[in-house]
């Protein structure tokens, strides 16, 4: 018997984030298990480059440039893709600073895109779901820094901190519907965005991360796609207002 838990055909998917990393890896993998793709991002070359990728495996997806801090541009993004059945909220960035040396400006940055982004796209892609009758699925990206206090990441650890808080109110109120809302948690994984905050100390940190890990091992992009996949799938049906952490064992609480 085929195995259909994981097949999105004729499902449409809405990814911010896509013209990268993680996002980029979750948009081809969505694609690849028969979804339509709707690909979301400010960078608009990265975002061409996904679609190629997408369409050369036989897929279909579309792109929308955009800032998802702006909610008229992502509800215009979202009205356009059509009854949306699954979100994956993935656009991100990071910022480097003491909490004493943190101007508002750069707090302001972070969580209107870690925070405010998430937030736009979920009520967007939920008010979709609920006028179609779609029981839908919504996933955001949250981070292992909500596990941990590492210095230099307050902003960052802060709006993901709040990515949680929204996911698990957002599963409460949304579940009547249908709809379910998890969180994807991942560990160290080497993406463009790493990369610039790693600042020339890639290897050292990517040593620590696999000297921490039970499996020796960094993730890569399409390692946490498979998680998105798993949330974007019937193979998930019961599973709501939950944190999944594919990091490789480098955290687990309870």
């Amino acid at each position: 018997m085929a195995l259909t838990a994981y097949d999105l055909t004729d499902r449409i998917a809405f990814i911010t984030g896509a013209a990268s990393g993680i996002g980029r890896a979750s948009a081809v993998l969505l694609a690849q298990a028969g979804a339509t793709v709707h690909c979301a991002d400010r960078d608009e070359p990265g975002l061409d480059e996904t679609r190629a990728l997408i369409t050369k495996a036989g897929g279909t997806a579309h792109v929308h440039p955009l800032d998802v801090a702006d909610r008229a541009q992502v509800k215009a993004a979202v009205e356009a893709a059509g009854p949306v059945h699954v979100l994956a909220a993935i656009a991100g960035v990071m910022h480097t600073s003491s909490v004493l040396d943190t101007e508002d400006a750069d707090l302001d940055r972070v969580l209107w895109v870690n925070f405010k982004g998430v937030l736009h796209a979920c009520q967007e892609a939920a008010r979709t779901m609920i006028a179609h009758g779609i029981r839908g699925s919504l996933i955001t990206m949250a981070s292992g820094a909500v596990d941990s206090a590492r210095p230099g990441l307050f902003c960052y650890s802060v709006s993901k901190a709040a990515v949680v808080q929204l996911t698990r109110t957002l599963a409460s109120e949304l579940g009547p519907h249908g709809i379910r809302v998890n969180a994807v948690a991942p560990g160290w994984v080497r993406t463009p965005m790493t990369d610039r905050h790693a600042a020339g100390q890639q290897e050292q940190l990517e040593s620590a991360m696999r000297r921490l890990s039970p499996l020796a091992k960094l993730g890569d992009p399409e390692d946490i796609a498979h998680t998105v996949l798993h949330l974007a799938a019937d193979a998930s049906a019961f599973t709501t207002g939950q944190i999944l952490r594919p990091n490789g064992g480098v955290s687990m609480p309870w």
